[in-house]
């Protein structure tokens, strides 16, 4: 198995990169083809002791920025080292890609290149997320801002089928992101996945609410990509602030401090639990290979286990399960335009009802 990296996407590039794939090699023997700047990458790995390992590069001359439009970048830059990277998937050199670049570019060449699973209108990109029992996967996180109620109602399958052959959770629960439980909330996004998820997934749980992510009572939360981006960056962003304003308080009271030193280890256990370089990256569900996507400023440890993390999905053959579970959970375009219609008429006479 060999995971192609794309060494020129994050913040940090090729540093960051080149020791994540010779950490990742060394501990795992995981296979990694570099991709990028052969010069660049060679000079970096001159700095390690590489000879023992499984590593190569592929040279690749161009690079997508991150401000770079997501289909420009694939139409126009053919040599991009993430297009390079998705190639080697297609051609059978390497099973998965790691990149820390231009998410919507990654998104777009994993499709362009690899193409989607039949069933599958879009692809969703996932995220780990750390609960009171263990985590939570939540979907999508942003690679589609505006979804149709079957584009969420794919989400929850898929994972569904990554929470169970991944996460290891046995009979995932799934919930649908909403402003609350009752089935009278929401919009008209979240009724009408609701009426499709109601009854055709045995999982599904109905509707859950933002704190629900972080309390354990679902595996995994759907959502479209505004909304899942605006939930991902609020947690990191909440992680980072209670880690300051701990270090502030603590800094500035003797006894404080002097707890502290009694409780460091509970202090360090839930930093690393918060911390989301070990959760690896975001995996990108719904085309015909394995990709994971990263933070532009992603460390070694984040994209260590994200290397990690994409020899997983390939050992576990989740496009398998997937393409397996789609022959028999999804909805043809029939039946699917029926129980919307019916959802419609519901929501006409409850309106009807309020109105009285």
């Amino acid at each position: 198995m060999v995971v192609a990296v794309d060494a020129m996407g994050g913040d940090n590039a090729p540093v960051v990169e080149v020791e994540a794939a010779v950490a990742a090699a060394r501990r795992w023997g995981i296979a990694v083809l570099l991709v990028g700047d052969s010069a660049r990458i060679e000079s970096e790995l001159k700095k390690h002791q590489i000879a023992d390992l499984p590593i190569a590069v592929r040279h690749a001359s161009e690079v997508v920025g991150m401000h770079d439009s997501a289909s420009d970048a694939v139409r126009k830059k053919k040599d991009s080292s993430i297009r390079v990277a998705f190639n080697l998937v297609k051609t059978g050199e390497a099973q998965a890609v790691v990149s820390a670049g231009n998410s919507g570019a990654t998104m777009a060449a994993g499709m362009f290149v690899l193409g989607r699973i039949k069933g599958i209108d879009r692809p969703a990109i996932a995220t780990i997320m750390p609960n009171r029992k263990d985590n939570t996967l939540v979907l999508d996180v942003g690679g589609n801002v505006d979804c149709k109620p079957q584009h969420l109602a794919q989400f929850a399958l898929m994972g569904e089928v990554y929470a169970r052959h991944v996460l290891g959770k046995a009979a995932p629960r799934v919930g649908l992101l909403s402003n609350g439980e009752e089935e009278c909330k929401g919009n008209d996004l979240t009724r009408s996945t609701h009426c499709l998820l109601k009854g055709n997934r045995s999982g599904y749980v109905g509707y859950v609410e933002g704190r629900d992510v972080f309390n354990g009572s679902v595996d995994v939360v759907v959502c479209d990509g505004f909304v899942g981006n605006v939930v991902l960056k609020l947690s990191e962003g909440l992680a980072d602030a209670i880690g300051s304003m701990l270090k502030q308080e603590i800094s500035t009271r003797f006894f404080a401090k002097l707890g502290y030193l009694l409780a460091r280890p509970a202090f360090q256990a839930f930093k690393k639990k918060v911390d989301y370089a070990e959760y690896g990256g975001a995996p990108l569900l719904g085309i015909q290979g394995t990709g994971v996507i990263c933070h532009g400023g992603s460390n070694v440890k984040a994209l260590q286990n994200a290397i990690f993390q994409a020899q997983e999905s390939v050992a576990k053959a989740i496009n398998e399960a997937l393409v397996a579970q789609l022959s028999k959970s999804l909805f043809d375009e029939k039946s699917l335009t029926a129980m919307l219609e019916r959802q419609e008429e519901v929501s006409d006479v409850a309106v009807g009802v309020a109105g009285l």
